[in-house]
């Protein structure tokens, strides 16, 4: 072969290199800012079921101060989730248990409050079209001790309809709406309603800045027996970051402060988030290559 020759061939090879490059790269586009965190809100649902094989625990963390004409009133909620894939990520299977903890003056109380089993169906998948939609059922099981005024001693239902849609690269909304019912409390059967919706900004694939928003019209038993219908909204402003690890482990941390916006919601307070997403069996391709 001739030098000629030599470098012809050469050339060819790496043109050929480069263009099955190109077509990979095409094949395979990187993914936008806005997909790379999408299931760590504080206050709203996002209609996204766990992946297959993958697991997600979180925790939130929120203090809310009510200021009283004598000393204000401070509450700790922690509240641990914990989500699963049922076979597909059709099916989703969690649940919820929150501690209250309630202060005021030198007066305070402590205890789980209602924990929620909970069962979730993707019925739309999101496309460049089309949100993504995943409907709630919930079992709301009576574990509070009413006697120190946490849950409503009653076996629930609560039906939750979340929706999600990334409208740009780095923008995306999420909308809920939901009912409670709690029958036979103190003789009553108790309808609740709620509303929220979020916008999510991806300042980076990692870091999000977050603002969300809820309403919920809670019916509740006064100290009439009586029942009576309460307004609680707020806003709250936030961010949050991802660290990504190997074999697609994924830790969120964030922050938000909510405000009240009526006169039946605690004035401010602040929200802790930290949420782990990992395997726990690898993808059937792995499996299959190996």
């Amino acid at each position: 072969m001739t030098p000629n020759s030599a470098s012809l061939t050469l050339l060819r090879f790496t043109l050929s290199f480069a263009i099955a490059g190109q077509c990979a790269t095409a094949q395979e586009p990187e993914k936008r800012p806005a997909e790379e965190v999408q299931d760590n809100s504080f206050l709203i649902e996002e209609a996204y079921n766990q992946e297959p094989g993958v697991v997600q625990h979180s925790l939130s963390i929120t203090h809310q101060v009510t200021r009283m004409a004598g000393p204000d009133e401070h509450e700790w909620q922690f509240v641990f989730t914990q989500e699963w894939p049922a076979f597909s990520q059709t099916h989703q299977l969690s649940y919820t248990v929150p501690y209250d903890y309630v202060s005021k003056d030198e007066d305070s109380a402590d205890g789980v409050d209602d924990v929620l089993l909970n069962y979730r169906f993707q019925a739309l998948t999101e496309t460049a079209t089309q949100p993504a939609f995943s409907p709630r059922f919930s079992l709301i099981l009576p574990t509070g001790n009413v006697d120190n005024g946490f849950g409503d001693n009653s076996v629930g239902y609560q039906v939750s309809l979340p929706l999600s849609k990334i409208v740009s690269d780095r923008c995306t909304l999420h909308a809920n709406a939901g009912a409670t019912w709690l029958p036979d409390v103190e003789g009553h059967n108790l309808v609740s309603y709620n509303l929220g919706a979020s916008a999510i900004y991806a300042v980076t694939r990692n870091f999000n800045l977050m603002l969300e928003s809820i309403a919920e019209w809670d019916e509740e038993v006064n100290a009439a027996g009586r029942t009576e219908r309460n307004l609680s909204a707020l806003i709250s402003p936030g961010f949050r970051y991802a660290f990504n690890h190997p074999n697609d482990a994924q830790t969120v941390i964030g922050v938000a402060a909510p405000i009240g916006l009526t006169s039946d919601t605690p004035d401010y307070g602040v929200i802790l988030y930290a949420s782990l997403e990992h395997r726990f069996r690898r993808p059937k391709s792995e499996k299959t290559a190996q």
